[in-house]
């Protein structure tokens, strides 16, 4: 977490979200490092925690358009994209848009649904686009998904493939609130339900606006160099089955750019870098089976290859 002085703007929306999400600043934080960077999120978490209303928020605070979509065994990929529909009136096909056509998308329990289903959402999020019947639609700017899925242990779960997870630019959790924070959630219960009452504190215009201007933060080549050094860390170690791919390090590279303009900065330092590295990394990576065993998680073993890859000394003027 930074101390540095935040964006206003970005700082209106986040005090705006934090009126219905109690304790929860770093979650909002990172979920609009994803919105800015032009990525997705994944969120695994326990039912109950306040996902829903952490996306209601975000896309009330933008005042986007939300959509909230169920997936359950059997979803069908026309009820996440759409479907053309005869209209005996006109004598043609028309596309009636289903729930992916939005701006904030809650893809609420993504790993209860098939296969087939999960890959027509990751095509909308992938391509910014979908295809029926061979028409090609394009997805309105800004297009933001957060996933939701069940730690992997539930029962009636199909887990998401690892080319499937490499989609999303950062994965979290939320966690529990503490005894206080829980006790503040209950307090806001008894009154009338604050999302009802949130209201934008930004456009879309302005906030496309915010995304274009992340393309301008300055990456210094040893920034570049030192993602590529630690992406390329995770590859060759005796811990790992699969190590993150050239992709890993272009969302690490976007979500530093996006985390940077955040913060007032139109360059980026390794501390984002080491910051970002275990949200942006961790679900690309595949441990071998031994490694599990001993207890190690794909988060900590970023944070190990973080510890053993030198700090670049950065020149800070341009």
């Amino acid at each position: 977490m930074s101390h540095e002085q935040m964006n206003p703007t970005i700082e209106k929306i986040i005090d705006n979200i934090e009126k219905v999400m109690i304790g929860k600043r770093n979650v909002a934080e990172l979920s609009l490092v994803a919105l800015l960077a032009g990525g997705h999120v994944l969120l695994e978490d326990v039912p109950g925690v306040g996902k829903t209303m952490m996306v209601r928020a975000l896309a009330t605070s933008i005042n986007a358009n939300f959509r909230r979509i169920q997936f359950t065994p059997d979803l069908l990929p026309s009820d996440v994209t759409g479907v053309s529909i005869y209209n005996p009136k006109e004598l043609e096909f028309q596309f009636r848009p289903g729930p992916l056509m939005g701006n904030i998308i809650l893809a609420d329990e993504i790993n209860r649904t098939s296969p087939k289903t999960q890959s027509a959402l990751l095509e909308g999020m992938e391509e910014a686009s979908v295809t029926i019947d061979g028409v090609t639609h394009k997805l309105n700017r800004p297009f933001f998904v957060m996933a939701t899925q069940n730690p992997i242990e539930y029962e009636g779960t199909y887990p998401l493939p690892e080319a499937q997870l490499d989609r999303f630019l950062l994965k979290m959790k939320m966690g529990y609130p503490d005894l206080q924070e829980e006790m503040e959630v209950l307090n806001l219960a008894q009154k009338i339900p604050p999302i009802e009452e949130l209201t934008p504190v930004i456009n879309l215009e302005e906030l496309i606006g915010l995304q274009d201007e992340i393309k301008n933060v300055f990456v210094d080549d040893t920034i570049k160099r030192y993602i590529v050094d630690i992406v390329n860390r995770t590859r060759g170690h005796g811990s790992v089955y699969l190590g993150a791919s050239p992709r890993g390090s272009i969302a690490l590279m976007k979500a530093a750019q996006a985390y940077a303009f955040m913060y007032n900065r139109d360059f980026c330092l390794p501390d984002d870098i080491q910051y970002l590295a275990q949200f942006v990394l961790s679900h690309r990576i595949i441990l071998k089976s031994e490694a599990k065993f001993e207890g190690i998680t794909a988060e900590e073993f970023v944070n190990r290859v973080i510890a053993s890859v030198p700090v670049p000394v950065q020149r800070l003027v341009k």
